[in-house]
């Protein structure tokens, strides 16, 4: 362009190459114009957009800033505190539950001792009564021993008297 100036310059040209060059940049050179676009679109967008995402952030900040000043505090608090009461009633159920232990093994030991006696006891009356019987049995072969022997001497005295009637 500064050649054309240059050489337009001393010219009844000059106003024409001039007026050629204006056209050109309205119709042809949109430049200016997109650019004066963009900067309108923008500054829309940032008014209309930015000012609704800057309150939201600030919304969030001042939630945030709440949460972290108040609410975490008192949370924590409060947890610590319930967490201290549930240890305590933690140990006291730990403790219940293990003198309940306790009482379920000795009573378990209980009828286990009672269990052995009764069965000490019941081996101890079979042991009787496997004497007794045995006894008894004794006494029944006895008697069935001696039985046998008044059988025989009643048999042999039939056979003696028996003998004395064969002889006529």
């Amino acid at each position: 362009e500064k050649k054309r100036e240059a050489l337009a310059a001393g010219s009844p040209i000059q106003p024409i190459i001039k007026d050629v060059g204006e056209i050109y940049s309205r119709l042809l050179d949109h430049r200016p114009v997109i650019q004066g676009e963009i900067r309108y679109f923008v500054k829309e967008f940032e008014e209309k957009r930015g000012l609704r995402e800057l309150r939201v952030l600030e919304n969030l900040k001042n939630t945030i800033f709440e949460t972290n000043e108040h609410v975490l505090p008192k949370c924590e608090q409060a947890m610590h505190d319930n967490l201290d009461e549930v240890f305590k009633r933690l140990q006291a159920a730990n403790g219940m539950i293990q003198k309940l232990q306790e009482r379920e093994h000795e009573e378990r030991k209980l009828q286990m001792d009672k269990l052995m006696a009764r069965e000490e006891k019941r081996v101890a009356h079979l042991e009787e009564f496997m004497k007794e019987q045995q006894n008894k049995q004794a006494e029944v072969d006895e008697e069935h021993r001696k039985a046998m022997e008044r059988l025989k001497e009643q048999y042999a005295e039939m056979e003696k008297e028996l003998a004395k009637y064969v002889s006529f």
